[in-house]
């Protein structure tokens, strides 16, 4: 009978070479799917949504300066409730506000008690940090919106540059980056911002 020697050095040099190989596939592998991720959130973020940061303090108590805000804007159509992301040509800068009023609504604001009314109706508003007593004297009210625009505001009252004063008043639509639907930073508040409509109430 013929006698056969196994060469186990070989053996194990192959088997060494094919982990190796092996692990070079799987390191490929892990790298081509790290990079389609990032393609697919740099295209989730391109064309359906953005990344806003807080300025300030206009939006207490609902957001707080410096939080960070995942925004949508893929054909997006304002409503009334909606916190936005504004480009403020008058103010030279990107601002964060809620939508009071769409096109063709009547806006009135009494300053003397601090309330909003909306097509006659007063506006029940829990969002907000006080009372609107700040009167900016730039509208005679009742004002209708424009065309094509929105009336926004400062959660904050008082403490806000929004529609009512000249270098921000009535907001064209192409002007909305789009709505903040998710706070993000810091960490301890973050989720899905409150559908807060400011609904009307009668009386």
């Amino acid at each position: 009978m013929a006698k056969y020697e196994l060469n186990y050095e070989a053996l194990d040099e192959e088997e060494q070479q094919q982990k190796k190989a092996d692990s070079v596939e799987e390191m490929l592998d892990w790298l081509e799917m790290l990079i389609t991720v990032f393609f697919v959130i740099v295209l989730v973020f391109t064309f359906l949504f953005r990344i806003a940061i807080v300025d300030g303090e206009s939006m207490l108590p609902t957001l707080e300066d410096k939080d960070k805000l995942i925004v949508s804007h893929l054909f997006y159509e304002p409503e009334v409730g909606d916190v936005v992301i504004v480009n403020s040509k008058g103010l030279d800068k990107v601002i964060v506000k809620r939508v009071i009023a769409t096109e063709n609504q009547t806006v009135n604001i009494d300053y003397s008690e601090g309330k909003v009314y909306v097509d006659g109706q007063l506006l029940d508003e829990p969002y907000i940090n006080e009372l609107t007593y700040s009167d900016f004297g730039y509208h005679n009210y009742p004002v209708t919106v424009p065309a094509d625009c929105v009336f926004v505001m400062g959660d904050n009252r008082n403490r806000s540059t929004d529609s009512r004063a000249e270098s921000v008043g009535f907001v064209n639509k192409a002007d909305i980056m789009g709505k903040a639907i998710v706070r993000i930073w810091p960490f301890n508040k973050m989720g899905a911002l409150p559908e807060d409509a400011g609904a009307a109430q009668n009386g």
